[in-house]
């Protein structure tokens, strides 16, 4: 998908989450990372029929607007349901399942800092 209606399919899908009451939207831009998918939408909502109308109403503004919308999966538990656009993917999720994956960092462009691993056995000393 080219840039301008990649950059009018992420504002649908941002304002169809908006309408719904949907919290802490998020896009991450994947582009450099991987070349399945352009952008990952993440949001959440409060409960199992918040989370599922909000999947479905990503869905039904998807179509309407002419996408095309690959899959949905995750509608039965309405924990995390997944909305696969092609070049975008829409994770809705309640906010323990969302704190546990914590997709964001997952998917975060910059390296994630790294700390010093702890010796398993302590050096020799010099002498």
């Amino acid at each position: 998908m080219d840039t301008p209606n990649l950059q009018h399919a992420v504002a649908l899908v941002v304002d169809a989450l908006e309408d719904i009451k949907g919290k802490d939207i998020e896009v991450i831009d994947t582009s450099k990372l991987t070349s399945l998918f352009d952008r990952i939408v993440i949001a959440t909502g409060d409960s199992n029929r918040q989370v599922n109308a909000l999947a479905r109403n990503v869905e039904e503004k998807a179509k309407e607007a002419g996408l095309n919308v690959i899959s949905v999966e995750g509608q039965g538990s309405g924990e995390w349901v997944l909305v696969d656009l092609g070049d975008i993917v829409v994770h809705v999720m309640q906010p323990a399942v969302r704190q546990y994956y914590a997709l964001e960092e997952l998917w975060a462009s910059r390296a994630p800092a790294r700390r010093p691993a702890s010796p398993l056995v302590e050096p020799p000393e010099a002498g």
